[in-house]
């Protein structure tokens, strides 16, 4: 196991910790999802030119640890970051996660007929670096048809978007934009993009009471194609 050094960042289900200039260990919280698995999808789209941090494993290291993941230590803020600060405006931050999407949905899964899908692809988890945006928490990774993480992101915006908070307004703006070609935003991926998130643990009762409204939105902003 690697030496830790002192907390740089926390979320709902995993916290930070600084190695040294090069390196941070995320660490998962409670037994929360699979770091051995989250770090072999990392490194699949990464061998195919996806913007990741790279993963490293050292001599003693657990391969399989199922709650340390060893990552490159990257500079720059989320976008959220960015765009609190105004260094990225609304409409460039969706035009951007529609992009990170798109180029995702190029990769082959693997399994056979499938995408490499990140089903939480928003802007908390965009690190605008000097080398370019980069996506990072990769926990909730799997398989599938696009439709589904295009539902995921939507929903997730929209969540906020109709929430009664200082950042409504920009999230709705930056949903707008995610949408202006949903190409693959598809009737069957935002079902059960609603689905998940009701069923989503780290989701508070409050925000579960928002997803009728936010699919609304998602509706008037779009037309969601049949599968």
């Amino acid at each position: 196991m690697p030496a830790m050094g002192k907390l740089i960042g926390s979320g709902r289900t995993a916290d930070v910790y600084e190695i040294d200039d090069a390196w941070v260990l995320r660490r998962n919280r409670e037994d929360w999802g699979d770091a051995a698995a989250e770090g072999a999808v990392m490194e699949h789209v990464r061998a195919y030119g996806y913007p990741v941090p790279r993963v490293r494993i050292r001599p003693g290291d657990s391969a399989a640890s199922r709650t340390d993941l060893v990552m490159e230590r990257l500079t720059g803020p989320t976008m959220v970051e960015a765009l609190t600060a105004g260094a990225i405006d609304a409409r460039e931050a969706g035009t951007v996660l529609a992009a990170l999407l798109r180029r995702l949905h190029t990769i082959p899964g693997r399994r056979p007929g499938t995408r490499v899908l990140h089903l939480d692809l928003h802007p908390e988890n965009v690190l605008l670096t000097p080398a370019g945006p980069h996506v990072i928490d990769w926990g909730t990774a799997e398989d599938g048809d696009p439709g589904l993480d295009w539902g995921l992101s939507a929903i997730i915006l929209a969540q906020v978007a109709v929430d009664d908070l200082p950042i409504a307004g920009p999230a709705r703006e930056v949903l707008a934009a995610l949408l202006a070609d949903p190409a693959d935003l598809t009737q069957a991926g935002l079902a059960e993009a609603r689905r998940r998130r009701a069923a989503n643990p780290t989701m508070t009762a409050h925000e579960v009471e928002l997803l009728g409204t936010a699919e609304e939105l998602i509706r008037s902003l779009a037309s969601p194609r049949e599968p």
